[in-house]
């Protein structure tokens, strides 16, 4: 099927020089590339250059997730890296961030090509991950426990924070650079060490992180890549003894099991799941801003974003002049080719996830929804495209207002009270962001305050900053990451009781 409106979409170019050629990479385990004892290898094809094939990795086994265990257990349990300093520990974090940046124009094609999205998103992700790892660098000389002074005369009493153990980390494909570096240097910075178990789909750029780490000075088995399918690998991390800490970002079916197989072990389990992200917009909100604010929440890598804000909840009096705005943005936006310059969203990560997109289209029009825009895909023969999408009149109990779409599809429903936006905003089984556009401070705040969201803004959508938390609510995740807080994901606290002196005798002769 074709777009209706196709005067925006940028058509790939197969014979760009870019996709000339595959890069073929191996894991990292104790500090040494290598492949998987099988020899099987997963070959990644360009979701915006259909037929390119742009990377391989192999594909591991139980046998080799095992491996990588041992080498971060032994690692951690003998090892340099837990009983370095802080300082010692900072600058070699730091040293990544400085890799990472020296790097950015090979990451970020890498990025590109293996995940769909343009070239220009893709280095400025890289670069922000920078500033992840300096921000975990800097935090980790000053984390610290706390004192007890006030327990009695002959009592001290002393909180001591120590690294949690080996931490197995599972990152999913829409931002696996990003995500990567949302947790591994707030680990490493914690004195853990870590086995990563990337996407089958987009693997590059997370092997040439541990790569670039170990050139920057972390001593070996420190972090461990492990590449191939969940069931193989990713369950490992899960059920192994020697793992103290699971982190997985990704779907709720895939983290509630995986949370289940861990529990097995009484393993501390964080995740960050799916979203519904909600954009509430005031009468008295600024509607330019607004309604770029609502497609860059929409459409912003292709939809592909937990933290989405796919569903437009507006004040009934300004309902019709938004969505004006809204259409027209959406009408202008440049999609598709993933290397063209200006393209604004680029590909579905597979096929199957561009089919599961349309299907939830043809649900919200079976549904009684109107489509006012899209609602297709484009040029499916040349990549996994799918044209902004925009519904008006949807019902809160529909699927394209209940469901995780994961597409650039926009579910728009109205309110004539606060209390109902609110109602709406949080009716759904997700809890991971939200937006408030209005011009009132406080009505947003105290909006804010009613959310059941992890991540919220004010008069903006999808930013971020390594100082402040993220996740979830509800279905949609357990734990914090970033900021302060996310370093308590990954330690341990230890309260230790001092008596000074004699001390009050039990038994008295």
């Amino acid at each position: 099927m074709q777009s209706r409106f196709q005067d925006n979409f940028v058509a790939p170019n197969l014979s760009d020089p870019r996709l000339a050629s595959k890069r073929a990479y191996r894991m990292l385990i104790d500090g040494r590339s290598v492949d998987a004892q099988s020899g099987e290898t997963i070959t990644r094809e360009s979701p915006g250059h259909r037929g390119k094939a742009v990377g391989e990795w192999p594909a591991g086994s139980a046998a080799d997730a095992e491996l990588a265990i041992t080498a971060a257990r032994r690692a951690f349990d003998t090892g340099a890296w837990p009983r370095m300093s802080g300082a010692e520990r900072s600058t070699i974090l730091h040293a990544v961030a400085t890799k990472i940046l020296e790097h950015v124009d090979e990451l970020g094609l890498i990025e590109c090509l293996e995940t769909g999205k343009p070239l220009e998103q893709a280095k400025a992700e890289i670069g922000y991950c920078a500033d992840l790892w300096n921000y975990a660098a800097g935090q980790s000389r000053g984390l610290e426990g706390s004192t007890h002074n006030a327990i009695g005369e002959s009592r001290l009493g002393l909180v001591l924070r120590e690294p949690a153990g080996v931490v197995g980390i599972i990152t999913p494909w829409n931002f696996p650079f990003i995500i990567v570096s949302e947790r591994v240097p707030w680990a490493l910075g914690a004195g853990c060490t870590v086995v990563v178990k990337p996407s089958e789909f987009t693997s590059g750029t997370t092997i040439r992180l541990a790569e670039l780490a170990v050139e920057a000075g972390l001593p070996p088995g420190v972090f461990n890549v492990i590449t191939g399918y969940g069931p193989a690998v990713g369950q490992v991390l899960a059920e192994d003894p020697r793992v103290d800490v699971l982190a997985f970002t990704g779907s709720v079916r895939v983290g509630t099991t995986l949370a289940g197989l861990a529990a097995a072990g009484v393993k501390r389990v964080g995740l960050e799941l799916g979203g519904k992200g909600p954009q509430i917009v005031f009468a008295d909100a600024d509607l330019d801003a607004a309604a770029d604010g609502i497609a860059y929440g929409v459409y912003h890598n292709a939809g592909q974003c937990c933290i989405s804000g796919s569903r437009l909840i507006v004040e009934n009096s300004i309902r019709q002049p938004l969505l004006e705005r809204v259409l027209e943005l959406s009408r202008k936006l440049p999609f598709g080719d993933p290397l063209g310059a200006g393209t604004r969203f680029g590909a579905m990560v597979t096929r199957n996830h561009l089919e599961k997109v349309a299907s939830y289209v043809a649900a919200g029009i079976n549904e009684g929804a109107e489509l006012l825009l899209g609602g297709d895909m484009v040029d499916a023969k040349s990549g996994n495209f799918f044209a902004p999408t925009v519904f008006d009149k949807v019902r809160p109990d529909m699927a394209i207002a209940q469901e995780e779409i994961f597409g650039p599809v926009l579910a728009t429903i109205g309110f004539d009270t606060p209390e109902e936006a609110v109602a709406l905003a949080n009716g759904t089984p997700f809890g991971l962001s939200a937006s408030v556009w209005s011009r009132d401070l406080e009505n947003a705040i105290q909006t804010t305050r009613k959310l059941r969201a992890g991540r919220c803004w004010i008069n903006s959508v999808i930013d971020g900053t390594p100082e402040l938390p993220i996740g979830g609510y509800k279905k949609s995740g357990t734990g914090r990451e970033l900021g302060r807080f996310g370093f308590d994901e990954y330690s341990q606290f230890k309260g230790l009781h001092m008596t000074l002196g004699r001390g009050q005798p039990w038994f008295q002769h």
